[in-house]
């Protein structure tokens, strides 16, 4: 820590806020913090204009930096942790000058990460928070396996040798590495200069690293060689008269099917079912795997990729495509799943092309399946666009027109620049109407889209578990569930809470605890979306209303500090260690140290047993600590901060003044069990102002932070920690599911997609007669329907504080799906569906699984996939609360005209702007001018 503290605090502010425009650069090392802390620190040097009530004060002060939160009991780092919800990243110059002002607690390292380039082909730069789990072995021992953590930027050739120094191999002794898939699955990592990414590995991954036989032979023989693409070379054992592509898995052989080396296997024919093929999962990738089941089971698109008919449409020159790739390696993988050899495949290839268009998906991480179900839907369309050069077309408002002219304009304008058979199958026509509230110009356009991202009807509720402690020393804190809006205040939280415990709401106070200290106290107006699913919400009874109303009374927040056998040589860190539950203790009028004392003993006497007051319980302690003291050569050491008993060397006078800075009276009353220091309100440095047992009032203000300093010996002897702890759980939590599970019906997600609404301040809407922003209402209407409908429910809802994952049932139809209704453009006549696939998420945020459905177009057939797994199913469990993503297939339709289709789009002059906007339209891109991503249909109402 600095000499002399901290800077002033503006100095501070400057110097943070200049280190925080750095860019990141390769091979720099950023640092984490967290959050809270980081929150706390930006209160006490008034970094926000909005909240600088607090600058400067000692109790605001942040203390020495503490990461805990973001650590697990064996110092690695948690699992599954946000950015700025959890933690910030800090560049060094920041990180080393908050490290030198504040320090950072005992036993406790700094957290640095690398900044590297992510991504297979399309480089970014990112800071690596997660390193990668690997697997590292030797072919001679290939089940004994050791893990290590590394950068996914680490290329082969230092992999080599960190392998070498592992297992004790020279440096002149020749190796190979191979990648491990199975039990005896292979595949060589050749290319040294790659990196784990750039060599397809994931976090997982078994390493295997093979010394060359002292006879110039190779324990494993490489017979045959085959290559995919530039990244990596692999190196397979020949074991039977053909070898299958990349993309190749266990084969089906009924009892006797056998999965040898690389990828060549023994050849299964007509046992397995044709598109009854698992995925198996590389690391993260069940989302992928669930988006490419449900596009397998799509009749038309897997049929026109098996006719081969997707070759004579490829554009590999489409600026806007991916050089052919995507189609490329889909077609290859849609070929395997559905040429009945294959019981799974390893769908790496796929991966890797889709990792050098779209670096989201590059790493390990989980995702989304719709999200990638969009790119590769944009992705295929790009790459096998009919049209080669696209004619540049100027949108036109609809001033009145028919809506048969203007949508009929907008389609044909759009397939000027846009024909493919992802066109042809999975596009409709949205109509778009925007209204000013001002001048009442009304705007109708119509766009494209690729799929509905369609809310779901249910009100903004959320259960959030409080812990109340009442302010009657006999009652035990209770667990109480409370159900309140999600939209709504702390003042919603406290007046549901008041009707449960019987106190007036403005007697609550609501705060968040974590570390046994409290990090934020929270002021009825502040929202609920502050407070997040993993914070821990204590709610306070205190004697008064308002503090305001009656400056002569003071509620003290109350901190359990234990202070070791010695004080620390500093305010920060040391032996002090927080425990248990801080407390907020209201006080009136002038208190004395006595007085507070014994406040503090009647408040916990249902934890605290007071010792007789003849009871000498500090004896014992004292001659210990002198005779280690002796030992050491100490012997004028105090003992717990007090007076010993032996120092006889001071004046009566001297004694006397260190007794009562140490809570003993001249009658040489009893010792205290505690006693009293002024902190910050993290409770981490004690503040010059001292309390003194002099029987003069103390001072102490609304700001003052008192930490509880107990002896050692006193805590051991008369302070029940279980009983401290226990809680008693109110019958509102008794009751896990208090209110009756919402069952959704489709038609009602659809009906709210269809509603009108009023555009928030945040998304304002430009108006051409008023040549200003407004705050119009829009309204979407579904004009055509494509052939192949992708409905994406929103279940996921995220802002900066909260995020949430709706679990309720979404009740839709698996055969004939009538949307006749909702539909405007009442030529069309029948809209009716059937549903062929069903995308599932499974867990909450942060995590869970992905699997998914599919109807399988030659049998007819329901099957689950479960990565490489694959069941057959039916029709009755495909509808459950974990549908995502719904595939219906609109009734009479045959794959011939998409197959049949001849490629004699013209060719037109000049290329206009990417259309990738356009072509999800309303799911993904801007319709009317308005952001089409956020539909905030109602107030209570949850939309992504």
């Amino acid at each position: 820590m600095a000499e002399g503290g901290p800077p002033e605090c503006q100095t501070q502010k400057d110097e943070i806020r200049n280190c925080l425009n750095q860019q990141l650069k390769k091979g720099d090392i950023w640092y984490l913090l967290d959050t809270k802390w980081y929150k706390q620190w930006k209160k006490y040097v008034g970094y926000d204009k909005w909240d600088s009530g607090c600058v400067g004060e000692a109790s605001a002060n942040p203390g020495p930096i503490d990461n805990s939160p973001l650590l697990k009991g064996d110092g690695q780092l948690q699992e599954h942790l946000s950015e700025d919800l959890d933690y910030m990243l800090l560049p060094g110059d920041a990180w080393n000058r908050l490290l030198s002002w504040y320090g950072i607690i005992p036993g406790q390292t700094a957290i640095g990460r690398e900044v590297i380039e992510d991504g297979c082909y399309s480089k970014q730069l990112k800071i690596e928070v997660y390193l990668w789990t690997v697997k590292l072995s030797q072919y001679s021992q290939v089940e004994q396996e050791i893990t290590s953590s590394l950068s996914r930027s680490t290329c082969l050739a230092q992999l080599e040798k960190k392998m070498r120094e592992v297992f004790s191999i020279k440096e002149d002794k020749e190796v190979r590495l191979w990648n491990r898939y199975m039990s005896n699955t292979y595949e060589h990592l050749s290319k040294m200069e790659n990196s784990l990414q750039d060599s397809g590995l994931y976090p997982g991954q078994v390493i295997v690293i093979e010394e060359k036989n002292d006879d110039g032979t190779w324990p494993r023989q490489a017979k045959s060689t085959s290559s995919y693409n530039t990244s990596s070379t692999s190196s397979y054992e020949k074991t039977s008269t053909r070898s299958y592509s990349n993309y190749e898995g266990g084969v089906s052989q009924g009892s006797t099917s056998s999965y040898n080396s690389g990828y060549s296997y023994e050849a299964g024919r007509g046992v397995a079912t044709p598109g009854v093929c698992g995925l198996s999962n590389l690391g993260n990738t069940c989302f992928m795997n669930s988006a490419l089941q449900c596009m397998s089971n799509v009749p038309m698109l897997s049929d026109y990729f098996l006719s081969n008919k997707w070759k004579e449409e490829l554009n590999p020159d489409n600026p806007l495509g991916m050089r052919g790739e995507i189609a490329e390696s889909y077609a290859e993988l849609i070929q395997t799943i559905w040429s009945g050899k294959y019981m799974y495949t390893l769908p790496r290839a796929f991966k890797l092309s889709v990792g050098r268009f779209a670096p989201q998906f590059s790493g390990y991480q989980q995702q989304d399946s719709q999200e990638l179900m969009a790119f590769l839907l944009d992705g295929l369309h790009e790459d096998l666009n009919r049209i080669k050069s696209k004619p540049y077309v100027e949108l036109t408002d609809a001033n009145d027109r028919p809506d048969e002219v203007v949508a009929k304009e907008a389609w044909e304008n759009y397939r000027k620049r846009n024909d493919s058979v992802i066109i042809d199958t999975f596009h409709g026509l949205l109509k778009s109407t925007v209204k000013c509230p001002q001048c009442n110009k009304i705007s109708v356009t119509f766009d494209p889209f690729c799929y509905l991202s369609l809310p779901l009807p249910i009100k903004k509720e959320r259960q959030m578990s409080v812990t109340w402690v009442p302010l009657s020393p006999e009652e035990k804190p209770q667990i109480i569930r409370l159900t309140v809006p999600k939209s709504g205040c702390v003042g919603d939280l406290t007046k549901a809470l008041s009707k449960i415990v019987d106190v007036p709401h403005k007697m609550i106070k609501i705060t968040d605890v974590y570390n046994h200290r409290f990090h934020k106290v929270f002021k009825e107006e502040e929202g609920l979306n502050h407070i997040l699913e993993r914070d821990i919400i204590y709610a306070y009874e205190v004697c008064v209303k308002n503090t305001e109303d009656d400056p002569n009374i003071v509620v003290l927040p109350i901190y359990f500090r234990d202070k070791g056998r010695s004080r620390p040589s500093t305010n920060y860190g040391g032996r002090d260690q927080l425990f248990g539950t801080p407390l907020f203790i209201p006080v009136k009028g002038k208190v004395t140290y006595d007085m507070l004392y014994d406040l503090l003993l009647v408040q916990m006497k249902r934890y605290v047993k007071v010792p007789d007051p003849k009871e000498e319980w500090w004896k014992d302690e004292d001659r210990e600590e002198m005779e280690t003291n002796e030992e050491n050569g100490d012997t004028d050491k105090p003992v717990n901060g007090e007076v010993s008993n032996m120092d006889v060397c001071e004046s009566d006078d001297e004694l006397e003044d260190k007794k009562k800075d140490n809570g003993e009276s001249k009658s040489c009353k009893a010792r205290r069990l505690f006693t009293f220091s002024a902190v910050n309100s993290y409770g981490s440095a004690e503040l010059d102002h001292k309390f003194i047992d002099d029987g003069s009032p103390l001072k102490i203000t609304p700001k003052t932070y008192v930490a509880v300093d107990w002896h050692t010996v006193a805590k051991e002897k008369f302070y029940d920690e279980k009983e401290a702890e226990s809680v008693e759980e109110h019958e509102s939590g008794k009751n896990k599911n208090p209110q009756k599970k919402q069952v959704i019906q489709l038609k009602d997600c659809l009906q709210l997609f269809t509603e009108a609404e009023k555009l928030s301040e945040h998304d304002p809407w430009y108006c051409p007669s008023c040549k200003k922003h407004q705050q119009a209402t829009k309204k979407f209407d579904l004009w055509s329907l494509p052939n192949i409908l992708i409905i994406h429910l929103k279940r996921f809802s995220y802002n900066r504080y909260w995020r949430d994952k709706i679990d309720a049932l979404v009740e839709f139809p698996v055969k004939d799906l009538m949307l006749d209704k909702c539909v405007i453009n009442k030529k069309l006549g029948k809209q009716r569906y059937d549903l062929i696939a069903v995308s599932n998420h499974y867990g909450g945020l942060g995590g869970g699984h992905y699997t998914a459905y599919g109807l399988n177009k030659t049998t007819n057939d329901w099957y689950y996939f479960d990565d490489s797994s694959v069941s057959q199913s039916s029709d009755d469990q495909v509808v459950s609360k974990a549908a995502y993503v719904l595939v219906y297939q609109k009734r009479g339709l045959t794959s011939s005209q998409y197959i049949s289709k001849p490629s004699n789009a013209p060719s037109t002059a000049t290329s206009g702007a990417s259309d990738c906007d356009m072509l999800n339209g309303a799911a993904a891109g801007t319709t009317n001018g308005v952001n089409t991503n956020g539909i905030n249909h109602n107030d209570d109402m949850d939309t992504n």
